[in-house]
């Protein structure tokens, strides 16, 4: 069985390991992002959190898989994240290629599109031929498999769910637009609007939701809020795509009930035929290291259509 590298950044954390073609992991790492520095000094993080898992095992690589926020410029890997200041047309593939791929296959995909991928193949999607996999984290994004296929889109950059709008004259959100699903229910904005709320508890995410599941008012309208707009971008999106499941993973998911109840109501209050109720709405199964995974199944992707 041949093992991948896998890379995962995000703008609250990078993580690599090495991936079995199972999706079981022989080591990995995971460091904060340090998304305010220079390009070239997080890239610095990002090859030392790499050397430190290949240092940590005898195993080899036959091929390297990146999962990285988007927008991006695909296939190329010139990447552009939203929630990572440090990179605007980063050249992430070459600079991975050049000093860890050699003459090894390398892919990259936005890394919702890889967790959707590893869902699919090994968590809560699999059976499953028309999914939409979401990231509610630092940002909000996601992939879709539909009949069975990844969706790329024309230039690579399907499934940037976050930039729906589910508020028409809501907030201006980083992207440029106004009311996007992304500046509601990312993790920062929510515990931001608890804070205008009245919250006074530690500021993170994980803080909020045990104070929501105390009963904080402020933290339970704050959930409220984001969940509202995750609902209502959901009925959109199964209504338009037909879509069989949406698994949510990232950060605010593993927040439970206290999200994923008003997400279930909006969507419910917003689904109105029959063929869009019938859309699941499930936590992701593979944990807070799926995105490692997920970049082994983009490689694995890329073979089996090739």
């Amino acid at each position: 069985m041949s093992v991948i590298l896998g890379l995962d950044v995000g703008g609250t954390k990078l993580a690599a390991g090495l991936v079995r073609e199972d999706g079981s992991l022989i080591a990995h790492e995971m460091r904060p992002t340090i998304a305010h520095g220079s390009a070239q000094a997080l890239w610095e993080d990002v090859a030392d959190l790499i050397d430190t898992v290949l240092a940590s095992s005898n195993e080899d690589y036959s091929a390297v898989g990146v999962g990285c926020g988007g927008p991006m410029l695909w296939p190329q890997g010139r990447v552009s994240p939203v929630n990572i200041p440090a990179w605007r047309d980063f050249p992430l593939k070459e600079h991975v290629r050049e000093r860890f791929a050699e003459t090894r296959p390398i892919a990259i995909h936005n890394d919702a599109v890889a967790l959707a991928l590893a869902e699919h193949r090994w968590g809560a999607g699999r059976g499953t031929d028309n999914m939409l996999g979401m990231v509610v984290s630092t940002g909000v994004g996601g992939g879709f498999i539909l009949n069975g296929r990844r969706i790329d889109g024309h230039s690579g950059n399907a499934g940037h769910v976050g930039h729906i709008v589910a508020e028409h004259d809501g907030p201006e959100c980083n992207c440029g637009g106004r009311g996007c699903v992304e500046r509601i229910a990312r993790g920062p904005s929510i515990v931001a609007y608890a804070v205008e709320l009245g919250w006074t508890g530690e500021q993170t995410g994980r803080a909020l939701a045990a104070g929501a599941r105390m009963g904080d008012e402020a933290a339970i309208r704050a959930f409220a809020r984001a969940g509202r707009a995750v609902g209502v971008a959901i009925a959109s999106m199964a209504s338009a795509l037909d879509l069989e499941l949406v698994v949510i993973g990232g950060g605010i998911a593993q927040s439970g009930d206290v999200f994923f109840a008003p997400v279930r109501a909006a969507f419910d209050e917003h689904a109105g035929m029959t063929f869009v109720r019938e859309c699941r709405i499930v936590p992701a199964q593979l944990g807070y290291l799926a995105g490692i995974s997920g970049a082994a199944a983009v490689v694995m992707d890329e073979r089996s259509s090739s």
